[in-house]
């Protein structure tokens, strides 16, 4: 049972985004994402990863364009897993709005690595509210390009996410292309953020930008969400 030991700033601290109202069939909780046509996802730095290379459950506060808070992330997972596993591991992310309430739920199922096994590639499901899957996030194969199909809750194809060859570059953005399924036409972008020398250099805590259309359906937009964390897990959460 997770225990829901978060950490809220205080309203004065961190401005938080007012709650819009809620259209119909939209998952309580999902209504923020209405309102928005990006998100930024900063992880918080952890001490005792950068002092002990001890990795840690990870924590992220979710803002609009606006720098208002929007969604608090926590990931559940046990020691071995992280420890033993590292980028590769299984884990369930916690997504919660400013009162503290669980609108989102991201599973990732422990599965291979390595492009040489093709029936074995990563996924991601998306539940709002949590036990309700609206979404997947899954792998393609491919030899050298990162590339995954976003589906809806009937695990229909909707959009495709084609990264670049090389995901390790100096004092640069990474970037993650959001396209059309026939990859012709560019619908939005997910980026990993460019946070500075040492902070590159000691820590795997990230900054993500995510960008699609403001009139996208509100449970793709969740699975794009979704996608960023399990971008971040694959490429860049590598203990420094």
């Amino acid at each position: 049972m997770f225990s829901l030991l978060i950490f809220f700033p205080l309203q004065g601290q961190v401005p938080v985004m007012p709650v819009p109202q809620r259209p119909a069939g939209c998952p309580p909780g999902l209504e923020y994402l209405t309102q928005i046509d990006q998100l930024l996802i900063q992880q918080k730095v952890e001490l005792a990863e950068v002092i002990l290379g001890w990795e840690t459950n990870n924590k992220y506060m979710v803002k609009n364009s606006m720098g208002q808070q929007v969604f608090f992330v926590a990931e559940e997972n046990d020691c071995c897993n992280r420890q033993f596993c590292g980028p590769l591991r299984s884990f369930v992310l916690h997504v919660q709005d400013n009162i503290g309430q669980e609108v989102m739920t991201l599973t990732r199922p422990l599965k291979c690595g390595s492009c040489c096994c093709p029936c074995c590639l990563q996924e991601l499901e998306i539940q709002s509210p949590p036990g309700n899957p609206i979404g997947y996030v899954i792998q393609n194969w491919h030899p050298f390009l990162p590339k995954y199909t976003i589906q809806n809750e009937k695990k229909e194809a909707v959009l495709k996410i084609v990264g670049p060859f090389c995901s390790c570059r100096c004092c640069a953005d990474v970037n993650f292309d959001v396209l059309s399924m026939d990859e012709t036409t560019k619908v939005g972008r997910i980026s990993k953020q460019w946070t500075g020398l040492v902070r590159e250099a000691f820590t795997d805590a990230d900054n993500f930008g995510i960008s699609f259309p403001m009139d996208l359906d509100v449970k793709i937009k969740a699975a794009l969400f979704g996608a960023c964390f399990l971008i971040d897990f694959m490429f860049f959460e590598h203990n420094k």
